[in-house]
């Protein structure tokens, strides 16, 4: 079993080469924003049973940038820090996944 209840990995994936990447849209300041929400709500740690870490390209850039919930495996884009807040109280904290951004 694992120590966490929920893993939110965050793609940061800088592509040299021009093409789409989550790192164009900003996926460092939101990946901070979501453990910093996650620590605030008593989620983050062995505590809160969440985790919300940086990952390297998760190959699927082209859709937007993206992060996953683990073991849920559902995938999300997001658009802005409201996007963000959404997924980590409603996902993370709720237990319910936020449809409109899946992918």
């Amino acid at each position: 079993m694992s120590d966490y209840r929920h893993h939110l990995f965050f793609c940061l994936n800088q592509r040299e080469d021009g093409a789409a990447c989550c790192a164009d849209h900003d996926a460092e300041a939101m990946f901070l924003r979501a453990k910093k929400l996650a620590k605030k709500l008593g989620l983050h740690g062995h505590q809160g049973s969440c985790r919300v870490n940086r990952a390297g390209c998760l190959d699927r850039c082209g859709e937007g940038p993206v992060c996953v919930v683990y073991p849920d495996a559902v995938w999300y884009t997001y658009v802005d820090a409201a996007d963000i807040d959404e997924i980590v109280e409603s996902h993370l904290r709720d237990g319910k996944v936020v449809e409109r951004l899946k992918i």
